[in-house]
């Protein structure tokens, strides 16, 4: 069985883009992405979206060969889960990205 990430469309990742320069091109000023709608938690241009926000193309193109794919998901799931116990988020899954 594949390693899986679930989301839990709190937004965070897009609402903090501030926190890494690689995101800076898609910070709308504020830290938050220009394609992320406030209203609904989704990304407006999902099924087009760069590839720095394709998690699993992401790890394919340019992760694999120096981290295995169950340690970067673990290490995204970290993340998510640090960043939302910080912000207090309820992190119950509502979306599944499965790689």
């Amino acid at each position: 069985m594949s390693a899986a990430f679930f989301c839990t469309k709190c937004g965070l990742c897009c609402k903090n883009l501030d926190k890494a320069t690689a995101y800076a091109h898609l910070d709308r000023g504020d830290g938050t992405c220009v394609n992320f709608d406030s209203t609904s938690h989704n990304c407006r241009i999902y099924e087009s979206r760069p590839l720095i926000c394709r998690v699993d193309d992401f790890y394919e193109q340019n992760l694999s060969a120096h981290i295995s794919k169950s340690e970067y998901i673990a290490a995204n799931l970290e993340a998510c889960a640090n960043a939302q116990h910080a912000h207090k988020v309820d992190n119950s899954p509502t979306h599944q990205e499965r790689f």
